[in-house]
């Protein structure tokens, strides 16, 4: 009768944050690639756009990456 509730092992904490290197690669890529068709739209030479999104993305990767870690401590 046990074995109808069995108890889940919690995972690693390394475990859970194995895709954040995925994450912070697909959120850079993403923001590059808009930031270059922005720029190649409005016809900017200097990239700006590329340069705002390329660092908007990483303070939003980091920001969640903290998330992600201070939710793992709480527990």
């Amino acid at each position: 009768m046990n074995n109808l509730n069995p108890k889940k092992k919690p995972l690693n904490k390394f475990i859970r944050l194995s895709g954040v290197g995925i994450q912070i690669g697909v959120t850079m890529y993403l923001a590059a690639y808009f930031g270059k068709k922005l720029d190649t739209y409005y016809g900017n030479e200097k990239k700006i756009i590329t340069l705002i999104l390329i660092v908007f993305g990483l303070i939003a990767s980091l920001y969640s990456l903290l998330a992600q870690v201070k939710k793992i401590q709480d527990k």
